[in-house]
């Protein structure tokens, strides 16, 4: 759940931190007090784009943070959302998250989990595991017509055969994708063979081995640079046993001062090991010097050899710039061009078992089509009428609901029981989509074209209710959705809020004390002017502070009595409802109040 959100420099807003609370968590306040912008600043954590507007006059950056809590069985409840978290590296493992979204007043903003910055697109994918809004947010999935089919599939627990269709479609997918390959046209196919008959075959005619291109041009370095070598040996040799015409060798020097050394140790032995020292050094010296001969003698100028390398050097470079900037991936691409060359030469018989494939996988999804075609079609009938039951709940009585199920013939598409040919997707065969008729007289149509606002939010309310036990998302924020709909009304709106709270924290801004008497933790959003600017306050309020609030919503006069006993009550008659309706409670202070 949403544990904490802390706003800064937020549109007027200067600095918020709002506790929410596990339940109910209603927010009131007047009209343009400022409810909306918290609602935004959600809407910041679940990667809404947002401009340099957002940024509060005279600050260089805006900023919103959300604290979450992740319960301690993630496995089973947050699947979807872990898997994104570990793919990114995200998860700290301390059963919180922390999102946050930074905007500048450049208008480029900076978004991060766990403190790591991420793409924004990867906040969206999070946030949408996290929150859905409903209201008069883009957060509405409801009007999302490609959603349609999820919802009623997660009403019917069609999860199991879903699964199964994309399997077989993915599969599907990828033998196309091979037979297309091989079925292209027989001029493409020739020259496609002669090319990869020809690369494979430059590239083993080379005969490369891996690190050869380092040896030769040791090689060449050597054999280019063979004349300067030998005179370098030859003078460095001379210097240590030969000798020059007017200096003796290093040789002979340190021969000298190892006789002498010799004698000083017959007269005085405490220079023996001194003298072993230089004794040592003239071995190690004439070693070297028979060395540097063998090395001078073995230097050949072998200028055939010379261009036997340059030419060999240029040719692994030709093939580099070809295949692969290294010898390895040269290799490979001639490794890949072979496998190519070697199905491309079998390929009607690839072709053939392709397309067997092909065939019983598409009989196979068929099947699996028309069965979840047919749980579809009974759940969407429960659906419609559980939906219209709730929402002659929500003030809408006369309101018809009817899930429409077409398909589309295709002729690369699945062949079902009644002969004709349709197309497919992983969802099976079947284009689903909601219509409502909310007002009596008026023919189905579809919700997504022709729900108002607070209708649409009415109408996920609804589907929110009938759904909540299957609905992953852990909370849910409800945007003005009392909108069109009177007090008592309302107090079902409140109920129905409420009863989310069993498997789902609930946020709500509301205008009907009605529906803000329902909850668990109730939050005053006012303006108010500090130093001659004007900045939003969320205020948590206590039950007296309650009272007020409900007095304040109902357009009582402060102070009256009559007033004060109306506010309590409504707020009475709530917890005793809560309290009678029994597992969502999470505090014991409804049972001493009621």
């Amino acid at each position: 759940m949403l544990l904490e959100l802390t706003i800064g420099n937020f549109a007027i807003v200067d600095h918020l931190q709002i506790s929410f609370s596990h339940g109910f968590n209603a927010l009131t306040g007047e009209t343009g007090a400022g409810k909306s912008i918290v609602i935004d600043a959600v809407g910041a954590l679940l990667g809404e784009k947002l401009g340099a507007e957002y940024v509060r006059s005279g600050s260089d950056q805006a900023r919103v943070e959300g604290i979450f809590a992740l319960p301690q069985e993630r496995e089973l409840t947050y699947g979807a959302l872990l898997s994104t978290l570990e793919e990114y590296g995200l998860d700290n493992g301390e059963g919180t998250l922390i999102l946050s979204r930074e905007i500048n007043a450049s208008g480029r903003s900076v978004s991060r989990v766990n403190g790591r910055a991420v793409p924004v697109a990867v906040l969206q994918q999070i946030g949408a595991s996290l929150i859905d809004i409903h209201g008069q947010s883009e957060h509405l999935s409801l009007l999302r017509v490609s959603q349609h089919v999820d919802l009623l599939d997660e009403y019917a627990g069609l999860g199991d055969l879903r699964a199964q269709i994309v399997a077989k479609v993915a599969a599907l997918r990828q033998i196309r994708r091979e037979l297309q390959a091989l079925l292209r046209d027989e001029r493409e196919l020739a020259r496609r063979t002669d090319l990869l008959r020809f690369q494979a075959n430059e590239i083993n005619a080379a005969s490369l081995t891996i690190g050869e291109e380092d040896e030769l041009e040791a090689e060449r370095r050597i054999l280019a640079n063979a004349e300067t070598l030998s005179a370098l040996a030859d003078g460095a040799y001379k210097h240590l046993y030969d000798g020059l015409e007017d200096q003796r060798s290093v040789s002979d020097l340190l021969g000298d001062v190892s006789l002498k050394l010799g004698d000083i140790v017959r007269l005085d032995p405490s220079l023996q090991d001194e003298a072993a020292v230089c004794e040592g050094a003239l071995y190690q010296i004439e070693e070297l010097a028979r060395s540097l001969r063998a090395y001078r003698d073995g230097i050949e100028y072998d200028p055939e050899r010379l261009l036997e390398i340059e030419e060999r050097i240029d040719l692994i470079r030709t093939l580099k710039r070809k295949y692969g900037s290294t010898i390895e991936e040269v290799l490979r691409f001639g490794e890949e061009a072979a496998a190519e060359l070697e199905m491309l030469g079998h390929s009607e018989e690839r072709v053939a078992e392709l397309q067997d494939q092909e065939g019983s996988l598409l009989r196979e999804i068929a099947v699996l089509g028309e069965e979840i075609s047919a749980a579809r079609k009974k759940a969407g009938e429960a659906l419609a009428k559980a939906m219209e039951a709730e929402l002659a709940d929500l003030n809408m009585p006369k309101a018809r609901f009817m899930i429409s199920m077409e398909r589309t013939e295709a002729v690369d598409g699945v062949t079902l029981s009644d002969g004709k040919t349709y197309a497919f997707d992983g969802s099976g065969v079947d284009k689903v989509e909601f219509l409502i008729s909310p007002n009596p007289g008026e023919p189905l149509k579809p919700l997504a074209k022709i729900a108002s606002g607070g209708e649409t939010a009415r109408l996920m309310l609804a589907l929110k209710t009938i759904l909540s036990k299957a609905d992953p998302v852990p909370t849910l924020i409800f945007d003005e959705i009392d909108q069109g709909i009177g007090g008592r009304s309302g107090q079902i709106v409140g109920k129905k809020l409420w009863n989310l709270t069993g498997r789902h924290q609930v946020i709500c801004v509301t205008h009907l004390p009605q529906i803000a008497c329902f909850g668990d933790s109730h939050f005053s959003v006012a303006k108010r002017v500090v130093d001659e600017r004007t900045t939003t306050t969320v205020r948590t309020l206590s039950r007296e502070d309650r009272v007020e609030e409900i007095m304040a919503m109902l357009g009582s006069v402060s102070g009256s009595e009559v007033a004060r006993r109306n506010a309590e009550e409504i707020l009475l008659e709530a917890d005793l409802w809560k309290y009678k309706s029994g597992p969502n409670v999470s505090n014991t202070r409804l049972e001493a109040e009621c």
